[in-house]
């Protein structure tokens, strides 16, 4: 009896050990990615400002009309001349760190691939913005980027379909069912929509650092769970990062993220979800960014069916604006909002094995 017992605290210790060890390794590399990062603030700045890598100032609607509500609320700012593309100090500093330090086959392959190729399908965009006469496009053509996206997309699920034999949809509360071939089109769908949902949240600033910080600390938390250790750390430091990032792109911002780090953030996100097998939680702890898209949708669909607007200016985060909130306020309570769907979502993720 009292070896059994002997055993049973050696068991537990050990799994206390472990537990400490595991929480270590991924604090220190989100620690490490938040300090580099912030290292690194400086000469990027520097480099930003002297090569004037301003963002060009978008004046009409997705849809091609005058959009001069959101002219109207951000005229200042774009007078201020903020430079773009600041999105590498994030996907930069977390290829360094995982390289060095996370390199793992089957928990950081795939995530770090992804954010390095969709960071440089938003790098290519963000210079064609700043090198667009005012006469020109500002920015890829939405057709060509949309491909390009769907290329990363049909390249990821085909080698989680194909090569890790990935075709498992977990469903909080019901369990796990096989879906297929209809795991492809999931998978599509999830990276894409994610990397655009991002990127139509990332309008204010510090909104879109704040509430990817927030996503993938939950997202971190699952992982370290479910006892992918190096995805878990991954995770971590794409938050430090994105938190050093914050630090600076808070009201007033010194520089934007811009589609470079939008579209990697964004279709990172998706992956880690696919690779969690919680594809589902993300339409929770992602909720902000749900809702930014449906409300942009939304004004889309009401613009072309029935030639009017729902909303003063869109994504919503614009039509709170438009209606007096400072953009501080809509900034910080959108945060609010990402922090109790992140926990909600972890719940649902916990309670519905």
């Amino acid at each position: 009896m009292e070896t059994e017992a002997v055993r049973n605290a050696v068991t537990i210790m050990t799994s206390i050990i472990l537990s400490i060890s595991d929480l270590s390794f991924v604090f220190w590399l989100t620690a490490l990615s938040f300090a580099l990062a912030i290292g690194l603030t400086p000469l990027l700045t520097n480099y930003l400002y002297e090569n004037r890598i301003w963002k060009q100032p978008k004046d009409t609607a997705i849809t091609g009309e005058k959009a001069p509500v959101y002219a109207k609320l951000h005229k200042a700012k774009h007078k201020r001349l903020v430079p773009t593309m600041a999105g590498v100090l994030i996907w930069g500093v977390v290829a360094l760190v995982t390289v060095l330090f996370n390199l793992d086959r089957a928990g950081t392959w795939l995530p770090l691939f992804t954010l390095i190729t969709a960071g440089v399908l938003g790098l290519i965009d963000d210079y064609i913005n700043i090198r667009t006469t005012k006469s020109g496009i500002k920015g890829l053509n939405a057709t060509i980027k949309l491909v390009l996206q769907l290329v990363i997309g049909v390249a990821g699920a085909w080698w989680f379909y194909y090569k890790l034999g990935f075709d498992i949809l977990h469903v909080p509360g019901f369990g796990d069912f096989s879906i297929g071939l209809l795991y492809i089109p999931l998978f599509i769908l999830v990276i894409v929509s994610t990397a655009n949902a991002v990127n139509i949240s990332d309008g204010l600033d510090g909104l879109a650092g704040g509430l990817v910080a927030i996503a993938f600390t939950a997202y971190s938390i699952i992982a370290l769970t479910q006892g992918k250790l190096e995805l878990a750390a991954f995770c971590g430091s794409i938050a430090g990062a994105t938190l050093a990032y914050t630090w600076f792109n808070v009201h007033p911002a010194r520089f934007f993220m811009g589609d470079t780090g939008a579209l990697a953030l964004g279709a990172t996100l998706g992956v880690v979800a696919m690779l969690t097998n919680q594809a589902l939680v993300l339409l929770v702890i992602g909720g902000v960014f749900v809702i930014e898209t449906l409300s942009s949708m939304a004004q889309i669909a009401s613009k072309r069916w029935f030639g009017r607007k729902i909303f003063l200016s869109a994504p919503i985060h614009h039509h709170f604006e438009a209606i007096g909130w400072p953009e501080t306020k809509v900034t910080m309570r959108f945060w609010v909002l990402g922090a109790i769907f992140a926990v909600v979502g972890l719940v649902i993720a916990f309670l519905g094995k």
